[in-house]
């Protein structure tokens, strides 16, 4: 379903998320929203996926952030800072991944491997086994499970989702191939608005400090002094400024509530750019 097509007016919540249909992002934003009814909106694209919800096409936006095997999902940091838009929760997805093929393939038979960099990077020590494989990247997980349809590959496989085997009607020859079972991707619920838990309360914020020394060590430490749990810390480079940095923090607690405000107004005090990405209720994990 195009994004266009459904109203924000409808009875059905329009989610969207990057991929196509079997895409994990589109099972942690059904798992997110399993207790509402929501119609799960495709888009090719993170950029669009943002430009969804700020353009009001969509009420909401599920991404990855950050994967335990691979790290994080730079381009959404970065996504974060050029859109307003506001953190309204966050789920953790166990992720298998599956190598499928069309029915009556066989593994001999394969000769290229088509998935998404990250999902790719997760399978590495599975793939390795096999150095003659060409490996292919692709902008989506399922999306690759779609193009073997599509072309009707009988020399190729994709690596996905259970989900996504179901959906384009895919045999898997090799299941949970990831190279390690711990493997969760931790993703963003985004949407315009903001909204504040009601327990478990958890802030993002980013910002960026001062080139002197000893300015990032002062910044913490104004969490520090206050018993305020750090939760993460990630660094990206500020565009247009070569060799400068902002800061992308998650802690716990929530401005409203101390000792969060207070931190977050000392901080403003020091930092030279300062931003709350959103307060949201600290995710469940789905295996």
């Amino acid at each position: 379903m195009d994004v266009g097509q459904v109203k924000m007016n409808s009875p059905l919540q329009p989610i969207a998320f990057q991929g196509e249909a079997g895409a994990y992002s589109e099972r942690a934003a059904k798992e997110f929203y399993r207790e509402e009814v929501i119609v799960t909106i495709p888009c090719r694209t993170f950029g669009e996926t943002f430009a969804a919800v700020h353009d009001d096409k969509v009420l909401a936006a599920v991404v990855p952030i950050e994967n335990s095997l691979a790290g994080s999902v730079h381009q959404n940091y970065d996504l974060l800072l050029k859109h307003e838009l506001h953190i309204t929760g966050e789920i953790f997805l166990r992720i298998s991944h599956q190598l499928m093929v069309l029915p009556g393939t066989n593994w001999e038979q394969v000769r290229r491997v088509y998935s998404h960099p990250q999902a790719l990077e997760q399978c590495r020590e599975f793939l390795e086994k096999w150095p003659a494989l060409e490996i292919v990247p692709a902008y989506d997980t399922a999306g690759s499970a779609k193009l073997l349809v599509e072309h009707q590959w009988r020399d190729a496989a994709a690596i996905a989702s259970e989900w996504a085997a179901e959906k384009y009607g895919l045999n898997i020859l090799h299941r949970a191939i990831e190279s390690n079972q711990k493997n969760y991707t931790r993703f963003l619920v985004l949407e315009k608005g903001e909204k504040t838990p009601v327990k478990n309360g958890k802030t993002s914020i980013v910002f960026s400090v001062p080139h002197t020394p000893g300015s990032l060590f002062k910044t913490l430490a104004i969490f520090a002094l206050r018993d305020i749990n750090l939760l993460r810390i990630e660094s990206r480079p500020l565009h247009g400024s070569p060799w400068e940095y902002v800061f992308y923090l998650d802690f716990e607690g929530t401005p409203q509530l101390e000792p969060g405000a207070k931190a977050l107004e000392h901080l403003g005090e020091i930092a030279t750019f300062r931003r709350v990405l959103g307060t949201y209720e600290k995710g469940r994990v789905i295996e």
